[in-house]
């Protein structure tokens, strides 16, 4: 409790720390804390995957009526029974709130569930089967919610919960991360014109976390969404938070400090909850955002999607492995939360000085070739590329590469080097399923990231997938296999050391443990269209695979994905796609 004391008046200054510490204290679910010693919080293991998908991901099949009375939560829930046999156990629900743009981050009521999906009954009903990921978008809500309007009506309680500027304020110095006016004219309900800070876009107006009392309703919201079961608490866009004149407003030591503050009141609560922060930015700053052990339980791995992408299109993987020399060991830094594609783009900025930007040029030509799109943002030298708009299969395994088992191939062998890293691995729905990009997305809802977003009707995509032959089947059964055999070996638990193997081209090698058992897992995937070999030799206790006659050079075939468990006192294990 002193921390989070001393935390608030570094926020607000002593006197109005002092006062949103005593108003935090009356927040606290007393229920919850205990007086004996704090409970070991259940440590990630090599069993945890997660899956991010949308409430309403899949539409009613074709045949059912239209009066069927079946939530679109209840059908995610039903398609999951089908389908999910035990490759993901955690499950992150992207905003499921009212909401008036940007696909759900637009929150029009944070204590309310989208007529659309279901509600808070959907939600227990998940929970008891997946540990829940919810999003706690800090940063900015929707201009049609009640807060907004109650601001626009000029009513005191409301006056000071989002930033104003002057008209000509000089933005110069802010880090913008897209291309609109960062103010926005509003017209209030006496006439007068009130000029808001909208980071993201118009329809989204950002929060006054300066203001205490918008800090204290988001604790709020921050507390009934772990009633509400969740295990995992995502703080969309947190980088953005704080905003003070002069300077950048992203990564402010107050937005640290803010992340602290919810750490802390985990930590003194005992709550089986860990937080996340989303912040699509390079890589250093990123890793910022764990502190020193004092802020998230987790990062995204923002430098994986792209370095993963340019590996498979260029077929030289050197960045990918000379980044991942440079990750700290499991246990000695964040525990990264590992993806490939989610329901965003793939973010350019995080590999900033990691490849070389011709190199990098070429690989976004040909992505673009493949029917990618690009999103800008503006900087001081011009529009630069912010991110790319696809669906990741359509990007590395694109229609040229051949049949649909071969292109099925190169798609999981990227998902072989996100399965082998140490951290919690994430699988978004479209991938698990074998999505192609959605072309028609941009042009019926005007916004690049719509090409990722598709949510197509349920019979069709169970067609597919019971269709050995298809592209979904095939990527689908890929999937099974690789966490299957993940979940078999604990060297796979984020806790158990990584070691990158020297390798050339296009091969990507790591070596997971020693488990206790003393267990390894070789993980080795050649990211191209042509065969390549491994030296086995550089590989830890490299006995145990010669004693079994495998030999130590190793002949990969294009695409290939091989892992080999092995030691520990366990006969040998392995898998080959």
């Amino acid at each position: 409790m002193n921390k989070i004391k001393d935390l608030l008046m570094f926020i607000y200054g002593r006197g109005q720390g002092m006062l949103t510490f005593d108003s935090l204290q009356q927040l606290i679910p007393k229920k919850t804390t205990s007086s004996k010693a704090a409970k070991l919080r259940d440590s990630l293991t090599e069993k945890d995957t997660c899956l991010i998908t949308y409430g309403d991901m899949l539409q009613p099949s074709k045949k059912e009526p239209e009066t069927h009375s079946q939530t679109a939560l209840e059908q995610l829930k039903e398609f999951l029974e089908r389908w999910n046999h035990g490759s993901f156990n955690y499950l992150h629900i992207l905003p499921f709130h009212p909401y008036s743009s940007d696909d759900g981050f637009s929150v029009i009521d944070y204590r309310e569930i989208d007529p659309a999906l279901g509600d808070w009954n959907d939600i227990a009903a998940l929970a008891k089967e997946y540990k829940l990921v919810f999003d706690l978008v800090l940063n900015h809500g929707s201009k049609q919610s009640a807060w907004f309007q109650s601001f626009l009506e000029n009513n005191a309680s409301y006056r000071d919960w989002y930033i104003t500027k002057p008209a000509d304020f000089d933005v110069s110095s802010v880090f913008r991360p897209r291309m609109h006016p960062l103010l926005t004219p509003f017209c209030r309900k006496d006439g007068s014109v009130v000029f808001v800070w909208t980071t993201f876009s118009e329809d989204q107006v950002d929060y006054n976390l300066a203001n205490p009392q918008v800090l204290l309703e988001f604790i709020k919201i921050f507390f009934e969404y772990i009633e509400h079961g969740a295990r995992i608490v995502r703080l969309d866009a947190i980088a953005y938070i704080w905003k003070e004149d002069g300077t950048s407003c992203i990564h402010h030591p107050k937005t640290h400090a803010i992340v602290k503050l919810l750490r802390a009141l985990i930590d003194y609560l005992e709550l089986d909850v860990l937080i996340l922060t989303e912040t699509n930015v390079p890589n250093e700053e990123n890793l910022s955002y764990f502190g020193k052990g004092d802020e998230a339980h987790l990062v995204y791995n923002f430098a994986l999607p792209p370095l993963v992408l340019h590996a498979a299109v260029s077929g030289d993987a050197s960045p990918l492995r000379t980044w991942a020399n440079t990750l700290p060991q499991p246990g000695e830094g964040p525990i990264f939360f590992n993806f490939l594609a989610s329901h965003d783009g793939i973010g350019v900025l995080p590999i900033n000085g990691l490849v070389d930007d011709l190199s990098f040029k070429k690989t976004l030509n040909t992505v673009i070739e493949r029917g990618a799109l690009v999103s800008y943002k503006d900087a001081q030298s011009g529009p630069v590329p912010y991110e790319i708009n696809c669906s990741y299969l359509s990007a590395v395994a694109p229609l040229s590469l051949g049949t649909s088992k071969e292109r099925a191939r190169a798609f999981l062998c990227c998902h072989g080097v996100l399965f082998a890293f140490a951290g919690l691995p994430a699988v978004y729905f479209h991938s698990w399923v074998g999505s192609e990009q959605w072309e028609e997305g941009p042009q019926l809802f005007g916004y690049n990231r719509a090409i990722n977003r598709e949510k197509p009707r349920k019979d069709i995509v169970e067609t597919a997938l019971n269709d050995e032959h298809s592209l979904r089947a095939s990527v689908y059964t890929g999937f099974e296999k690789l966490l299957t055999f993940r979940k078999s070996e604990r060297s796979f638990a984020p806790d158990i050391p990584q070691q990158i193997l020297p390798a050339e081209g296009s091969v990507f090698a790591l070596a997971r443990g020693p488990d206790p058992s003393g267990r390894y897992v070789l993980c080795i995937q050649n990211l191209s269209n042509n065969q390549a070999k491994f030296d086995l030799r550089t590989a830890p206790k490299i006995e145990i695979l010669i004693q079994h006659g495998i030999d130590s050079e190793m002949l990969l075939s294009p695409w290939e994905t091989r892992w080999i468990g092995y030691g520990g006192g366990k006969a040998i294990s392995m898998l080959e796609i």
